[in-house]
Formats: structure tokens, C-alpha cells, sequence
């Protein structure tokens, strides 16, 4: 089984593709309702459907991993993109910065190397 793509909220779709453009996502379908992304590695995808609401107190976190966070940050903050804070090295072994998307969705942009998958604590 492979995660396909994840599908959030969005109360202003212009809004959110110009945001997540910036991020580096490239745009692969687009309608009144629906925006569809193509991650630059990997193969994923990510999607925001048009909503007229987004639901309060929604506790997702998406997770975009970056070969070099630093320059990520850096890039975004010229773009006037706000993060809530600054790459900083985590206790389990990733450097990682925090954001909100327009719609308040928290984003984690991080790196992790071998440790995104294999930890020193992974279960055999």
C-alpha cells in the first residue's frame, strides 16, 4: 500500500494555489472546485477542495520533507510566507520548521535524512 495523496480544506482556492505554488508544488489539475499538486520528489500528490468552511479545531499536520530546509526557509520567508518558527534541530533526530497554510492547516517542512524512516528506535 502506498499513501496516494492528502485532500484539506480550503476556503479560497486562487488563494491557496498561489500559496502552495511558492512552496514549490507544481499545479497538475485545476477547476472551480479543486486544485491538484505534484510534489517535485517522489511521486506524491496533494489536493485542496474549495469548502465554504473550514472545520474548527481540525488537528492535521502535513509533513513536506526538503533536502535543504535552510534555503527553504530562507527562499519562503523573502516570499513573505510566515512560518511560527525558525528550522531548528528536534529531539528525534529532524530539523524542521512550522507554518500555517492560508487557512490556518499547519505545515511541517522538515528534514530528516535516514532518520525520516529509520530511526534509531525503529522496531525490527
Amino acid at each position: 500500500m502506498r499513501l496516494n495523496q492528502v485532500t484539506i480544506g480550503a476556503t479560497d482556492l486562487a488563494r491557496s494555489e498561489r500559496f502552495y505554488v511558492a512552496l514549490g508544488l507544481r499545479l497538475i489539475v485545476k477547476d472551480d472546485h479543486y486544485l491538484r499538486f505534484e510534489c517535485p520528489d517522489g511521486g506524491s500528490t496533494f489536493s485542496v477542495e474549495l469548502v465554504e468552511v473550514v472545520a474548527e479545531g481540525e488537528r492535521v499536520t502535513i509533513y513536506f520533507e526538503s533536502d535543504d530546509l535552510d534555503a527553504d526557509f530562507a527562499r519562503l520567508s523573502t516570499a513573505g510566507i510566515v512560518f511560527d518558527h525558525r528550522p531548528q534541530d528536534m529531539p528525534w533526530l529532524w530539523r524542521e520548521a512550522r507554518l500555517r497554510d492560508p487557512d490556518g492547516h499547519l505545515l511541517c517542512l522538515y528534514h530528516a535524512g535516514k532518520n525520516r524512516r529509520h530511526p534509531p528506535w525503529r522496531l525490527e
